[in-house]
């Protein structure tokens, strides 16, 4: 076997002898000095690789404590977009607002978001403790709101203790924490409706706001019993007026189709079409109507009774009561979602079953109102119109 030692310029005689002499013990041994050699520099690369592979995953580890709330929590909800609901994600936002935006109709800035006090805190940080202390200031100023705001970040957190990255970090959920959920309190149950004796003085003060579009969205409001948000989102191209029905972009099945009845019908019939909006609102950034708020505590001032916008939903639905309405027809034209296994696997229920009854109850509530109202036929609606149509030119 031919192992050449070196260059002779660089190796003496008696040291190429003595490592002669070491080669040849190693092949007395039964080892070839040349795998001997790959073997080491092998060892070496691996060792090297090794180092440097800790190192890496040092630094992984470092960045990974080092990554705060807020960018984690960023992460989170550009993730989750695709599955969540417009209105969802904007909660989402909201909560973690630094806040100090300017805003559209007030020259106040915008105040930070409840969960905006944790932004800067790093995950690894995050501790039962933490959310304790989040918690006892948040329930001083905001606690209907921090109460979502707990829901939110505990299922964050849960997301996190799934992530490749962050489930490193995030071993439990600080968000369990019984006691910042006892320190928020429970939601109350609220009670503002409107009851029977109630409708003329409301209708009254209502009919009265110096703003068509307000008044008439009220009114709507309380006759179909909608969210709030999901009448001031309806268009156009959302009520037909040949077939009497109405699209409402709902939270819970993506969309429903309710009844238009002859009331709801001549306010929306009268309304200005000046965008694809039907309550449109041209001061509004985004050219519809978002704050009826105002004008209806307004209203409700001078009718002498407390209630919001949602307890106008929560009145059509006990106003039903009153004509007998089956539970499972109030809920549907509400968009409450089915309850039971007839409701949800059963009943279907056509649109004309639903206007039937809508009706109803729309001539029930105009009745103890106080308001007479005669329907127009829809071949007379329009003649009217070509008659006024005339008369203006």
């Amino acid at each position: 076997m031919r192992v050449t030692i070196g260059k002779v310029s660089v190796w003496t005689i008696p040291d190429a002898q003595a490592e002669a002499r070491r080669l040849q013990i190693m092949i007395d041994n039964g080892n070839d000095p040349r795998e001997v050699k790959s073997d080491k520099a092998a060892a070496k690369v691996a060792a090297k690789t090794a180092k440097e592979a800790e190192a890496a995953v040092q630094l992984m580890q470092v960045s990974r404590e080092s990554v705060p709330v807020g960018i984690a929590w960023a992460e989170y909800i550009a993730a989750r977009k695709p599955y969540w609901s417009e209105s969802h994600y904007h909660d989402h936002e909201k909560d973690m607002h630094p806040g100090g935006a300017v805003r559209s109709r007030s020259t106040e800035l915008t105040k930070p978001g409840t969960l905006a006090l944790l932004a800067t805190v790093r995950l690894i940080d995050m501790t039962p403790e933490r959310v304790e202390e989040w918690a006892a200031v948040e329930t001083l100023n905001r606690p209907t709101r921090a109460r979502l705001s707990l829901r939110l970040l505990k299922a964050f957190l849960f997301w996190c203790a799934r992530h490749p990255i962050y489930k490193a970090v995030i071993t439990a959920n600080p968000a369990q924490s019984k006691t910042a959920r006892e320190s928020l309190g429970k939601a109350k149950v609220k009670n503002d409706v409107l009851q029977r004796e109630q409708l003329p003085a409301w209708f009254v003060a209502v009919k009265q706001i110096g703003n068509p579009v307000i008044s008439a969205y009220l009114q709507t409001l309380l006759l179909v019993g909608s969210r709030r948000e999901e009448l001031a989102a309806l268009r156009w191209v959302d009520v037909d007026f040949q077939w009497n029905s109405i699209t409402i972009h709902d939270k819970v099945d993506g969309f429903r189709i309710i009844p238009l009845t002859p009331y709801v019908a001549q306010l929306l019939a009268a309304l200005p079409r000046r965008s694809e909006w039907v309550f449109s609102s041209p001061s509004a950034a985004s050219g519809r109507l978002t704050e009826p708020r105002i004008a209806h505590n307004k209203a409700c001032a001078i009718a002498g009774l407390e209630m919001t916008l949602h307890g106008l939903r929560r009145s059509f639905a006990t106003l039903c009561e009153w004509t007998e309405t089956p539970a499972g027809i109030a809920a549907q034209i509400q968009g409450h979602k089915p309850q039971g296994v007839r409701e949800q696997n059963y009943i279907r229920r056509p649109l004309d079953l639903l206007r039937m009854w809508h009706v109803k109850i729309e001539a029930w509530i105009l009745e103890q109102a106080g308001i007479e109202f005669v329907p127009v036929q829809p071949g007379l609606r329009v003649v009217v119109n070509q008659i006024k149509c005339d008369y203006k030119k």
